[in-house]
């Protein structure tokens, strides 16, 4: 029962803070060792909150989908990729499948310095991550800019 309390207490203090920073927590669902869920801000960000009861770490996460016909456009662009994740402080994770490439960007806060400057924080530097990805990963751009240049 011991870990079912530091569950329950962990996704409750998460809730509260992401709330006081203006945050929807969206279809969380608590397994026996895991709880997962969304998180949405007004101005329509939305992510991923994940709490392991294993872990000593909140995580969040933002995941990029991508055809594998566009392989070729994001290892031209990984290089930049890493260096965006290493400047604020992201570790990320690429799936490739016959279906699609996934490319993930994670977050982590300390259970024990876990409070609302701490997430404030991680969250900022985290959007500012995932902006700037968009940014560099802005695929309609790539191909408008290839068109305004002649090439086909």
């Amino acid at each position: 029962m011991k870990y079912s309390k530091l569950m329950k207490e962990r996704i409750r203090r998460t809730a509260i803070l992401f709330k006081e920073l203006g945050y929807e927590i969206l279809d969380g669902e608590l397994l026996e060792d895991t709880y997962t869920a969304g998180f949405e801000s007004d101005d329509g960000f939305q992510a991923g909150v994940f709490i392991d009861r294993e872990s000593k770490f909140l995580e969040l996460a933002f995941t990029f989908s991508f055809s594998p016909e566009l392989s070729t456009f994001i290892q031209r662009k990984m290089d930049e990729m890493l260096r965006i994740c290493y400047e604020y402080g992201c570790y990320v994770s690429i799936e490739p499948s016959p279906a699609e490439v996934s490319f993930s960007l994670f977050s982590k806060v300390y259970y024990a310095g876990l409070n609302y400057f701490s997430l404030k924080e991680t969250v900022r530097d985290f959007r500012e991550a995932v902006d700037a990805l968009h940014e560099l990963l802005d695929v309609q751009a790539e191909v408008d800019r290839g068109a305004s240049h002649g090439d086909t």
